[in-house]
């Protein structure tokens, strides 16, 4: 790390800065006694970038090794903890939370890039429900550790599928900037069916008339999913009028 001197002659006594980071040094010395001043600049003002930019080029997450890099260390992460100006999501990672943060996805997908959004988050990303989730639900194949859902934020439902049937209709999409997986309309009805006793009666309905109206559907595409994930039935007794 590059440490910068800077020397000011004044009486009567000398002023020495040392500059390493975001930690401004200031060593006193008089005649008779030394001191050691140690002044925490406020973030941005030695560092010329912001703490989101720091953590927007990050991809919104840091893991504690990140920030040390940037010269944020022990003492600092401890004041923006107790300032709220970042938050742990779990052990070694840390994101932005200040008033000016907004979006959940960079700790998502960093956290779990093999999650894949379904159930009710992929029904508000199609616009086929307006209750907003609790929860981020994420599909990941059922060999995954469980353990690494439990984080205090951002709240996950983790749904364990079998693996042949894990990567049946994924497809890429965008939220908030940031490119997510997400189980495709077809294959998001296919779950709404096959878990129908555990979702709300008028959030089924609802997700279902707006799944038929939708111009951007593929119903061959719904019964080829249905037949692979043992739903064909159901779609035909639920759907097979409109369809």
């Amino acid at each position: 790390m590059t440490v910068s001197r800077r020397f000011f002659l004044c009486w009567p006594f000398f002023l020495t800065f040392f500059m390493t980071g975001d930690i401004l040094y200031l060593s006193n010395y008089t005649k008779t006694i030394e001191k050691l001043y140690i002044i925490i600049i406020e973030e941005g003002d030695c560092m010329g970038e912001s703490l989101k930019a720091v953590f927007d080029r990050h991809g919104g997450l840091m893991r504690t090794a990140e920030l040390k890099k940037e010269g944020f260390y022990y003492k600092k992460i401890q004041h923006l903890l107790e300032e709220g100006e970042i938050e742990q999501v779990r052990r070694g990672y840390y994101q932005y939370s200040g008033e000016d943060s907004f979006s959940d996805i960079p700790t998502i997908t960093t956290l779990f890039p093999d999650g894949v959004i379904c159930m009710e988050s992929a029904l508000d990303y199609y616009g086929y429900t307006d209750r907003t989730p609790t929860a981020w639900h994420l599909a990941v194949d059922n060999k995954s550790t469980r353990t690494r859902f439990y984080i205090d934020y951002p709240i996950v439902k983790p749904h364990f599928i079998r693996s042949d049937r894990y990567k049946v209709g994924i497809e890429e999409a965008e939220i908030d900037g940031k490119p997510v997986k997400i189980y495709d309309r077809e294959r998001t009805i296919c779950d709404l069916l096959l878990h129908r006793n555990k979702v709300d009666g008028e959030v089924f309905n609802v997700a279902i008339q707006r799944y038929v109206q939708d111009p951007k559907k593929v119903e061959a595409r719904l019964m080829k999913y249905a037949k692979l994930l043992h739903v064909e039935k159901k779609v035909r007794e639920v759907l097979g009028v409109w369809l």
